[in-house]
């Protein structure tokens, strides 16, 4: 057993001082944090309980929404205006875990869930990101699930979560609180490469605390949210995309374009978006952008699949939406 505390947090400022004590921990519904403390991975000496905060989805001067970091995933894609403006966002959530955990979940431990493979998870294995130091059995062992972008030699896991790879695609931006004051965090900055510490996966200072992600206007055009798994649900995707584009007379006008099962973290796809902005919506010219894209890509022994899969993925995508928006 290991003993800790808990705590309720009344408001934003009892939730930060809480979470300043050393070895606190914040806790939203708890579908993975609760999961490593079971594992004996995470060992909190306090819980901070933060559900009852951050709990409104507000439409912002602009146009724009602003999504509490307390909203439940259900909320989030129950939502008559994410689901009237930011349509891949709520197919993103729907695509995500089980009705259940979609329940108690909330947007900002969406967020903060560990990057992870089933390694992380074995206590005989050796995984940098549980024991730094010790190496990587992922990179010489079953690795079909692992990244074939951003990777390095400490770590491959990819990040889990659907919701994020469509907040990417959407310029998401985190606001954060802490004892140095609030801050604003573009979500593409948000969580980081492995590098050679692959146990740092954000760039949240110590006792940072989410409070919103705020959603800019939606382009105009169409969105999507595509994800391929080996069971068609409670699977992490093999490769996912998020993607709105906007065509006007056969070219494209806007595109953002994000990748899930790809990496460490979700990869927003800047390369095929300069590709294909100004650019004819052609499948051709898709293909040509999904391959800048992948150009970096490696491989493991057991994931190089995925390369093709993830071309043939944004290609498919976008030939959807190009398709959607000429039978408007």
């Amino acid at each position: 057993m290991n003993p800790f505390t808990y705590e309720r947090a009344s408001d934003e400022k009892t939730a930060l001082t809480l979470g300043a004590r050393t070895g606190a921990k914040y806790l939203g519904g708890g579908t993975n944090l609760v999961d490593l403390m079971r594992e004996t991975i995470e060992h909190p000496v306090l819980l901070v309980d933060v559900t009852g905060l951050s709990c409104t989805i507000e439409d912002t001067d602009d146009g724009g929404l602003r999504i509490g970091a307390g909203v439940k995933n259900t909320a989030v894609a129950a939502d008559p205006r994410v689901r009237e403006h930011y349509p891949m966002l709520s197919e993103a959530v729907l695509a995500g875990a089980s009705a259940q955990i979609r329940n108690m979940a909330t947007v900002g431990g969406n967020l903060l869930q560990r990057t992870r493979c089933g390694y992380f998870y074995d206590d005989a294995a050796r995984c940098n990101k549980r024991a730094a130091g010790k190496g990587c059995d992922a990179i010489d062992g079953f690795n079909r699930m692992h990244a074939i972008l951003g990777a390095s030699d400490a770590c491959v896991a990819t990040h889990p979560s659907d919701m994020a790879v469509a907040l990417v695609a959407l310029d998401a931006v985190v606001s954060v609180g802490g004892r140095n004051g609030t801050r604003d965090i573009p979500l593409v900055d948000f969580h980081v490469l492995p590098g050679d510490t692959p146990q740092t996966e954000t760039v949240l200072e110590t006792g940072e605390l989410i409070t919103a992600v705020t959603l800019p206007p939606s382009i105009a055009g169409r969105s999507r949210y595509q994800k391929v798994r080996d069971r068609a649900s409670y699977a992490f995707a093999l490769i996912s995309a998020a993607a709105a584009l906007n065509v006007q007379d056969g070219v494209v006008k806007e595109v953002r374009l994000a990748l899930g099962g790809v990496a460490h973290k979700p990869w927003r796809a800047t390369a095929a978006e300069a590709a294909l902005k100004g650019g004819p919506a052609t499948e051709a010219a898709f293909l040509a952008a999904a391959r800048a894209e992948l150009a970096s890509a490696r491989g493991l022994r057991d994931n190089a699949f995925k390369i093709e899969l993830a071309q043939r993925v944004i290609v498919d995508t976008l030939v959807k939406l190009t398709a959607l928006q000429e039978i408007r």
